[in-house]
C-alpha cells in the first residue's frame, strides 16, 4: 500500500534534531511539488535503464540496431557482468547466483560464470559484427562479486577480452568486488593485468550496520583494502557507500565520510537504500527473487523488534551530509552521487553514456546485462537457468527489448544529460536533433515550471539550462516525474 500524503511528509520532517533539517525540506513540502514528493516516497531507483516506449521489440532487432550505431563509432563502454556472490546481502536485489562449498568446489562453480560468460561474448560478436572493431572506453568486470574468481579464471577473463576486442593504450579497466575478497594478492594479480581502476562494494564503516546489512566484512577489512590499493599503485579507487540502510544514524554516515576523505579514497558512489523492486518501473536490473528487506512482513518485523528504518527526513540529512562534505573535501560531483577528486576527474564510463555531446552505446554481456544505443535497449536474462540454456544453445540470452521512438529518443536524451549535473546546451540539442530546441515545447513548458518551483534555471540568452542546488538533489525525480 503507498503511503498517505500525511504519513510522507511525518516522515520527512521526522528529522535528527543534532543535524540541520535538509535544504530541501521547503520544495518537498511545497504542494507544487507533490508530484516529486511521492515519488522519492514510494522509493524507486532512478536514472539508471531508461526503457523504451516501443514494446514487445524483438531482441534480434536490438542487436541490428546497435550493429548500425557501431559504425564508425565513438569509443563505447563495455561490460561483462559475473554475478556470483559468496552469500546474499539483505537489501540486494540484482541477478546474483551464491557460490558455495568448499574453496575447490567453490572456484570451480565460480570459473563456470565466466565460461558461460565467454560464450556469450562470441555470440554477441557473432551476431553484431560491429562489435569486434568498435573502440572500448573503458571494460568493467563487474557483479556480484568476480574478485570471488579464482586467479586462472581472472586471468582468462581479462584476456579473451583483450584479445576479441579493440582495446585500445587508453582503455580502462575496472574491476569490482568486496573488501574480503580484494586480498592483497587479489589486488597485485589485477594490477599484473592491466588493471587501472577498482570499485569497492564497502557500504558502511560501521560494523554494526554491516552486520544488520548482512555484510560479511568489517570496517577494518574496507580500510585495509583502501590502504593496500593504494600501495599497488591503481589509477582510482572507488568505493561504494549506502545511505538509509537499517539502523543507521546521521552520525554513522558523517564518520563514514570522514573515513573516506582521511584515507584520501579517489572516488565514492552514494546510493540510497531502495526497497522497491526495480521491476516494477523497469528503472534497475532486478533479479528473479526479491531481497530480503523488500517483503513487508520482515521489516514490520525488524521495526516491531525496535530496530530504526530512517526517515526521509533523515534519509535527506545522510545525503546532505555526504554531499557537502565530500564537495568542501574537493569532491566533484559528476554525475549524480558519483564523486570523484578534482584532481582524476570524473568517471569517464558515465560519460561515455551520459555526457550530452556524447551518450554512445554500451553492451553488458552476463546474466542481468543492460546494454543501449541510441535507438533502443535490451536486458539479458535474469534467471541463471533460462540465461545458461540460451547460451548454451548459441542465442544471444537478451530476455526483453524496447525501441524508442523519435520523442521517446529526445527525451531520453534530456534525461540522461540532466544526471550529469551539468548544464544542458541547446546547441548540443539542436545538432542531434535538427529543428528542435530545449526552448521549444514541449521542453520550454517543462523547464519553466522547474524554473518557478527553485529547481532549474533556463537562459535562453546563453542558451543553457542548470539545475539549482535543490533540483541537483532531486534530480533522480525530476527526471522521471517530469520528463
Amino acid at each position: 500500500m503507498a503511503p498517505t500524503d500525511d504519513g510522507v511528509l511525518a516522515s520527512l520532517h521526522a528529522t535528527d534534531p543534532r543535524h540541520a533539517p535538509p535544504a530541501v525540506l521547503d520544495i518537498l513540502t511545497d504542494p507544487a511539488n507533490r508530484a516529486l514528493l511521492r515519488y522519492v516516497a514510494e522509493d524507486p531507483f532512478g536514472a539508471h535503464v531508461f526503457p523504451g516506449d516501443v514494446r514487445d521489440y524483438a531482441p534480434s532487432d536490438f542487436l541490428a540496431d546497435l550493429d548500425r550505431r557501431l559504425a564508425g563509432t565513438a569509443p563505447i563502454h563495455l561490460w561483462s557482468y559475473i554475478p556470483t556472490c559468496a552469500y546474499r546481502c539483505r537489501f540486494c536485489q540484482y541477478p546474483v547466483v551464491l557460490v558455495k562449498g568448499d574453496g575447490e568446489a567453490a572456484a570451480g562453480k565460480a570459473a563456470r560464470w565466466v565460461d558461460w560468460n565467454v560464450r556469450e561474448a562470441e555470440l554477441w560478436l557473432r551476431e553484431v559484427p560491429r562489435l569486434a572493431s568498435a573502440p572500448i572506453g573503458e571494460f568493467n568486470v563487474f557483479g556480484g562479486t568476480p574478485s570471488l574468481l579464482p586467479p586462472d579464471a581472472i586471468r582468462r577473463l581479462i584476456r579473451f577480452y583483450r584479445e576479441n576486442f579493440r582495446f585500445g593504450p587508453d582503455t580502462a579497466i575496472r574491476f569490482e568486488g568486496d573488501p574480503s575478497t580484494l586480498t592483497a594478492e587479489k589486488l597485485e594479480l589485477l594490477a599484473e593485468l592491466g588493471c587501472r581502476k577498482l570499485s569497492c562494494g564497502v557500504q558502511s564503516f560501521d560494523d554494526r550496520v554491516l552486520e544488520l546489512s548482512g555484510r560479511r566484512h568489517t570496517a577494518r577489512m574496507c580500510l585495509d583494502f583502501i590502504r593496500n590499493a593504494q600501495r599497488v599503485g591503481f589509477d582510482r579507487i572507488s568505493v561504494d557507500l549506502m545511505y538509509g540502510l537499517l539502523d543507521q544514524s546521521v552520525d554513522s554516515v558523517r564518520r563514514d565520510l570522514d573515513l573516506v576523505v582521511e584515507n584520501k579514497v579517489t572516488a565514492v558512489v552514494c546510493t540510497k537504500l531502495h526497497l522497491r523492486s526495480y521491476a516494477d518501473t523497469r528503472t534497475g536490473v532486478s533479479g528473479d527473487q526479491p531481497a530480503p528487506w523488500q517483503l513487508p512482513a520482515y521489516r514490520a518485523r525488524l521495526a516491531g523488534a525496535g530496530y530504526h528504518w530512517p526517515s526521509l527526513g533523515e534519509q535527506y540529512q545522510m545525503r546532505e551530509v555526504l554531499i557537502d562534505g565530500l564537495t568542501a573535501a574537493g569532491y566533484r560531483e559528476q554525475p549524480t552521487m558519483y564523486f570523484a577528486l578534482d584532481s582524476v576527474g570524473p568517471e569517464v564510463w558515465k560519460s561515455i553514456m551520459v555526457d550530452q555531446d556524447r551518450q554512445d552505446a554500451e553492451v553488458a554481456i552476463g546474466l542481468g546485462g543492460s546494454s543501449s544505443c541510441r535507438d533502443s535497449e535490451a536486458i539479458t536474462e535474469v534467471d541463471w537457468r533460462a540465461y545458461a540454456a540460451a547460451v548454451e544453445a548459441g542465442r544471444v540470452p537478451l530476455g526483453s527489448a524496447t525501441r524508442f521512438s523519435p520523442a521517446a529518443q529526445e527525451s531520453r536524451a534530456i534525461k540522461m544529460a540532466l544526471t550529469t549535473l551539468q548544464p544542458l546546451r541547446d546547441d548540443l540539442h539542436r545538432q542531434r536533433f535538427p529543428g528542435r530546441s530545449l526552448f521549444d515545447e514541449p521542453w520550454r513548458r517543462r523547464f519553466r515550471s522547474l524554473a518557478e518551483r527553485g529547481l532549474a534555471v533556463a537562459d535562453e540568452s546563453t542558451g543553457r539550462i542548470q539545475l539549482t542546488p535543490a533540483g541537483r538533489v532531486l534530480v533522480e525525480a525530476v527526471i522521471n516525474t517530469e520528463f
